[in-house]
């Protein structure tokens, strides 16, 4: 039976009409490495140097892992509290998913709080200000830097009649929330009018005394941003932009405390990622993206996995509300996900394959992946674009694209299994490797690896994400 009869996608390909197994797949999910090196790191030097670039490695290596602290001040004036509204723009690729709301935050001037496990190098955090009458008083937008960024969020002394914010951040690897010596030091300044936000070119115009306090760097002429916001598609220098719109989500919009309640900063305050994106996804994600699904209840297995997936635009549901989740999935459907996941490196020559003509809605997936590494070819000349996959194929199909090794006792590793006399010898190695790498995960027996199962759109979800997890492309989510 032709697959454009079975299912329904948008947005994968040209011809969006086309409707296979896999459900929507509306933007591409790629991630890249940032290389860390001295030449070829995120940061931008100092002030009026030139940026440094970035290039863009295509591999699937382990991403930089990063976090933040977040603190607010304002040295010349009276305010006692104020509320910072937190989102997220991740970064993949050379693009960022669509901003997601991390909550509401009730912060005593001079108080900070810690936000950790799941960021990486290079998503740009948003944060929002607004009064305890809640009147929006200020915008900042920032990169995350390698391991720890302090960030320092300065309000002026009249922030409800002066909305211009300071945003002075830099890399803390001690973790003291402060930049550290002899590293870059970003400070810059972002004006509101209105709704509308300017990343300003300087601090010419600016009364820069109220910005001055013990600890903090002196005010720069010209302000010091990451390359990231001076050049290319995203660069926000001497921009301005909408601090608002219709595509936002719903909690990102509304008035704080009125659809979740305000958490209060304490002194020891620390978020992660994954519980944040787990808690607010309802509410946190862009307008017109659909996490739940009429057969996915609360308590199901998959429910995070298939939810965040869905939630970062990588699978959706079908049009009758549900998604199918023990449905099959075909080599080709498989091939279409990988592709939309990751950025990597050709590691051998695409091949004509006779099954997948050009016109297949498919080809493209299959020809990019297989070039990538993914996929056991028995016959050169076929691929079996329809066959449906089962665990087992799953697994190496992972293990074998994403170059997973594994050198030391796999009888040991794979002991944790009651069925692992199963696995054939060429196979062992690759699923200790996956053991060890934390993506293996199976259901409703955690013991049973249940290799010659057909994998399910429920499986093959839980199984691709925890491989993001695995290489922090994504963070961490709380499951059972």
């Amino acid at each position: 039976m032709n697959p454009i009869n079975l299912t329904y996608w948008s947005k994968l390909f040209v011809a969006a009409v086309s409707v296979v197994a896999l459900s929507p797949i509306s933007s591409v999910l790629a991630e890249s490495k940032l290389s860390n090196s001295p030449a070829t790191q995120l940061l931008a030097n100092q002030f009026d140097r030139q940026p440094v670039d970035i290039p863009i490695i295509r591999d699937f290596s382990p991403e930089k892992k990063s976090e933040f602290t977040l603190a607010i001040w304002q040295p010349g004036g009276t305010i006692s509290e104020v509320i910072a509204r937190v989102s997220i723009k991740s970064k993949y690729g050379e693009k960022y998913h669509q901003e997601r709301f991390l909550g509401d935050y009730k912060y005593k001037i001079k108080q900070k709080a810690k936000f950790t496990k799941g960021f990486k190098l290079g998503d740009r955090i948003v944060v929002r200000l607004y009064d305890t009458s809640d009147r929006f008083i200020g915008y900042s937008e920032f990169a995350c830097l390698p391991g720890n960024t302090a960030v320092n969020l300065i309000l002026s002394a009249n922030p409800s009649e002066y909305q211009v914010v300071r945003s002075l951040y830099g890399v803390d690897m001690n973790n003291d929330s402060v930049v550290d010596n002899n590293t870059t030091t970003y400070d810059y300044f972002t004006e509101v009018n209105n709704q509308k936000v300017t990343f300003l070119n300087s601090s010419q115009n600016i009364n820069i005394t109220q910005y001055q306090a013990a600890g903090f760097s002196q005010v720069a002429t010209t302000g010091a941003y990451p390359i990231s916001f001076t050049e290319g598609d995203f660069a926000l220098v001497g921009k301005s932009i909408n601090a608002f719109n219709s595509n936002l989500a719903k909690a990102l919009t509304v008035t704080p405390g009125s659809l979740v309640p305000l958490t209060q900063i304490n002194q020891n305050s620390s978020f992660a990622l994954g519980q944040l994106l787990s808690q607010y996804r309802q509410i946190g994600v862009a307008k017109g993206i659909q996490v739940s699904f009429s057969d996915i209840p609360n308590n199901y297995w998959a429910k995070e996995y298939i939810a965040e997936l869905a939630a970062m635009e990588v699978i959706g549901g079908f049009p009758d509300g549900t998604f199918r989740p023990n449905a099959p999935v075909t080599r080709a459907e498989l091939a279409a996900l990988l592709q939309k996941v990751f950025i990597k490196s050709k590691v051998r020559k695409a091949v004509n394959f006779k099954d997948v003509p050009r016109q297949y809605w498919a080809y493209d997936a299959i020809r990019e992946t297989y070039e990538m590494g993914f996929f056991t070819i028995l016959d050169s000349k076929k691929f079996n674009p329809t066959q449906k996959l089962k665990r087992l194929d799953i697994l190496i199909t992972l293990a074998k694209g994403l170059n997973y090794k594994f050198t030391g006792s796999a009888t040991n590793v794979l002991s944790v299994y009651s069925d692992a006399s199963s696995i054939r010898s060429e196979h062992r190695n690759f699923i200790a490797a996956l053991t060890e790498n934390g993506v293996i995960i199976n259901h409703p027996n955690k013991k049973l690896l249940n290799t010659k199962k057909v994998a399910t759109r429920a499986d093959v979800c839980a199984l691709l994400y925890r491989a993001m997890v695995s290489a922090g492309k994504v963070a961490d989510l709380p499951s059972k």
